[in-house]
């Protein structure tokens, strides 16, 4: 399913994202001229990143949500592109020499197809670096996410809502790469757990982009009151003594070569 992101809103609070993505892109060792696939690249920062650091390559960012697309299409570069395309639907063979992600692929269910797809579209020793959320992250959030979902006012317009996230344990991810056509890889763990420095970045992230899911299920009258019964909750369940909010974050690690 394809969510109605805000790629403004969403630059503005994920700072914790773009953290993660440039420790990955510094673990990379390019060369200058590399090829590279970015799944889910969100507002862009990350793969201009990338492109500033392949100058006779090219970096390409796939995103299935438009405005995401338009916000990334800010960054300008000769050897960049964005494409407003699903990942599920990659159908690329033998173009890249790395297939990056990352902070995405907890939204993308069906790995065993995904992997099969990543390594088609890798040349021969390309490499796949991927860092999304895994079992335990977001402890807080879902906790109250499912009380909202739960509660009388809302529950009836829930019915049909399908749980989107993938958060996978580590051995359950390593399963499913030795399971793909990459054979094995190494899958590790993170915790990434972090502290919001106040409440309003909290719910930055909140809103863009935890409920962007669920929100288009509540009628429109009680769809505020849906996000401030989950703000709220929130608040008073993360807030320290300092101001600052906590959650909890888990990752999930790839490294795999074709």
């Amino acid at each position: 399913m394809k969510y109605d992101f805000d790629g403004e809103k969403y630059r503005k609070a994920s700072s914790h994202q773009k953290e993660w993505g440039t420790k990955l892109i510094e673990e990379l060792e390019l060369s200058g001229a590399e090829c590279v696939l970015d799944l889910g690249c969100g507002d862009g920062a990350l793969t201009a990143q990338l492109a500033g650091l392949v100058p006779q390559g090219h970096v390409t960012g796939i995103d299935a949500s438009a405005d995401m697309i338009d916000t990334a299409r800010n960054h300008s570069a000769d050897n960049l592109s964005f494409l407003l395309k699903d990942i599920n639907d990659l159908d690329y063979t033998d173009e890249f020499d790395i297939v990056f992600s990352n902070a995405t692929l907890h939204w993308v269910k069906g790995h065993d197809t995904l992997l099969a797809n990543v390594h088609d579209s890798l040349r021969s020793g390309g490499v796949v670096r991927f860092n999304f959320a895994g079992d335990g992250n977001c402890g807080n959030f879902f906790l109250v996410l499912r009380e909202a979902m739960a509660h009388p006012d809302f529950a009836r317009f829930l019915h049909d809502f399908d749980w989107p996230w993938f958060m996978p344990k580590v051995d359950e991810y390593d399963a499913i790469v030795r399971r793909s056509p990459f054979g094995a890889g190494r899958v590790w763990g993170e915790n990434a757990d972090r502290y919001f420095p106040d409440e309003e970045a909290m719910i930055g992230w909140i809103d863009q982009p935890s409920l962007v899911p669920v929100l288009p299920f509540i009628a429109e009258p009680l769809r505020q009151r849906f996000r401030s019964f989950v703000v709220q909750r929130m608040i008073s369940l993360t807030r320290q003594t300092d101001g600052r909010c906590f959650e909890t974050f888990r990752r999930i690690n790839l490294f795999a070569r074709k």
